[in-house]
């Protein structure tokens, strides 16, 4: 058994992280489930993963959680089932492939090949369209997962640009403060020069 670490969070374990409550989420599980997952994962307690997620991960995926809130109540409206096999109802011969289409007439071998290769035909094409769906499920939860990292980097994002424009308005505060003091300066240096007239009858600048 591998020991419990303590060491610092790195960002892909805060995407590891998030990736598993969302989709608990979406799927109607459990954040202590996702919780455990990730702890097995990265060899942290599921306390440390639950205390990660709250004290600073959540506050960086709002926008994916109600997206994956939504997603769980479409899901319950249109629950898909994906069973494997084949209905036998779906396979009953139609009036066109039946062997004998007079009643009491004797079945035979010919109709009987021709029944279950169109019987044959039914199944692979629904084993076809089994896949098909299959592909595309895998498809959306790939892009779910881009969804979620995009909404977490133009969070991060608004973020930096936030700070960006308070460290932009606190730079021009400074600069008006230092112009201030300028004008102040050069106000009060032409307050201590004073003009007096020598013997000559000239004007002379004296510094007071």
């Amino acid at each position: 058994m591998s020991p419990t670490r303590q060491d610092a969070w790195s960002q892909d374990e805060d995407l590891l992280l998030a990736e598993v409550v969302l989709r608990q989420i979406r799927e109607g599980g459990t954040q202590l489930q996702a919780f455990e997952e990730v702890g097995k994962q990265l060899s942290r307690t599921s306390a440390a993963c639950g205390f990660r997620w709250n004290s600073f991960v959540r506050k960086q995926y709002k926008s994916g959680i109600e997206l994956a809130k939504k997603q769980r109540k479409e899901l319950k409206k249109h629950t898909v089932t994906n069973e494997v096999g084949i209905k036998t109802e779906e396979f009953l011969p139609s009036e066109d492939i039946q062997p004998n289409k007079a009643k009491g007439d004797p079945i035979t071998f010919t109709g009987v090949i021709h029944f279950l290769e169109e019987l044959n035909k039914r199944a692979v094409d629904s084993a076809s369209n089994e896949e098909a769906k299959e592909k595309s499920y895998l498809k959306i939860k790939d892009l779910e997962k881009k969804v979620y990292s995009l909404v977490a980097e133009n969070e991060r994002l608004t973020k930096n640009l936030r700070a960006i424009e308070e460290d932009y308005r606190s730079l021009i505060e400074i600069m008006e403060r230092a112009r201030k003091m300028v004008v102040l300066q050069d106000e009060d240096r032409q307050q201590k020069v004073r003009f007096q007239m020598d013997k000559n009858g000239n004007l002379e600048r004296v510094e007071k």
